[in-house]
């Protein structure tokens, strides 16, 4: 008789030197991505002072500091002479230009470390698009004269969508850096529900919050106020004022009506992802920061708008975007509570079994047989 040999089910022994290549790859893959993590956050950190700055531009009516001439400095790449608002303007764009670079930068290192369609790719495509839009409405403003004391509608216009691209331009920065990171769950989109159509709300009355506060910034620039907050008021309901003086009182109370919602939303997004410490945690910074943005913008109109306090409201606006954009995502990110278990009825329905001879022909349920 033939007997056939044993089969070895075993598995071989590891090849540490053919497994070294993919080990290997998938090492230098990981620290990619981690160096990539941490450039992108720190693009996101650069554009604040970049925004900021821009605002001391308006404030201290330096936007025609290099005449009519855009990229050009009064003609020159490089200005030699000039006065203090050249320089403010020059500065402003020296810092405009290093920022397109490091964003072209970040959109490059996504296309290299993510594969085809990966989130971060198209967050960056879009971080790269906003800039982009950004160069083109600042470029718009130099060359039609909308700067230093033109008060008229087209400036408004203008930099109500400056801030709108400006606060799309942050979100698309802060999803590229937020998921670089490792670990970061997909969107639910599809299962947001109620919450998702909230958040969207949130985000979107943010955006006409910015503007209102933009073209308020723009008035207090133009026509400052010279009384204090009651002062501001009555102006604002004088007839025949400018335009911007009127709507100046309508920011306060969008302010305010934002608010409520805005913590509203946080504590729902809360109570509906208990198990979300980002959840958590957004929530939290977002509704701290629109408190003390709030104050922020009080204080700015008692103290009649100086120049570091206008700074200082919008810093704390970009940041508190920020905020909110990432309370949005960790919330679609985070499965949804499950729900609680029905509480045990007191008396439940006996289960239905076969009746037992009884009494009388009787079940003991009491049916007739």
């Amino acid at each position: 008789m033939h007997t056939l040999p044993l089969i070895n089910t075993r598995e071989a022994p590891a090849d540490p030197v053919a497994d070294a290549p993919r080990a290997n790859g998938a090492g230098a893959d990981s620290v990619a991505k981690r160096r990539f993590a941490r450039f992108s956050a720190f693009v996101l950190l650069y554009n604040l002072p970049v925004i900021v700055f821009g605002a001391f531009v308006r404030v201290t009516k330096s936007g025609d500091g290099c005449g009519s001439h855009w990229p050009a400095c009064n003609g020159q790449v490089v200005p030699l002479v000039g006065e203090t608002k050249t320089l403010i303007e020059f500065t402003h764009r020296l810092m405009s230009g290093l920022d397109g670079l490091l964003v072209l930068a970040l959109f490059a290192g996504a296309l290299f470390v993510f594969p085809r369609g990966h989130r971060v790719r198209k967050a960056a495509i879009f971080s790269l698009f906003f800039t982009l839009v950004e160069a083109a409405i600042g470029a718009a403003l130099v060359k039609n004269g909308w700067v230093v004391d033109d008060a008229s509608a087209g400036r408004a216009v203008t930099l109500s969508l400056h801030l709108v691209n400006t606060f799309l331009l942050l979100a698309a920065l802060t999803l590229t850096a937020w998921w670089a990171r490792p670990g970061r769950a997909p969107l639910q989109l599809r299962g947001g529900g109620a919450l998702g159509a909230a958040l969207a709300a949130a985000l979107v009355a943010t955006l006409v919050l910015g503007v209102s506060g933009a073209v308020t910034a723009l008035g207090d620039t133009l026509f400052p106020v010279r009384g204090g907050t009651l002062e501001a008021v009555r102006d604002s309901l004088t007839p025949g004022a400018h335009f911007l003086v009127r709507l100046r009182i309508y920011h306060p109370l969008i302010a305010i009506a934002v608010g409520v919602y805005l913590v509203a939303v946080a504590a729902w997004a809360v109570r509906l992802r208990p198990g979300s410490p980002a959840v958590r945690a957004w929530g939290r910074a977002a509704c701290l920061l629109f408190l003390v943005q709030i104050g922020a913008g009080f204080l700015n109109k008692a103290l009649m708008a100086p120049t570091w306090m206008q700074l200082v409201h919008l810093l704390l606006a970009d940041v508190l975007w920020v905020s909110i954009v990432l309370l949005a995502v960790t919330a679609l990110e985070a499965p949804a509570a499950a729900p609680a278990p029905a509480a045990r009825r007191e008396y439940e329905a006996p289960v239905a079994g076969p009746p037992r001879a009884g009494i009388g022909g009787l079940g003991t349920e009491g049916s007739v047989r």
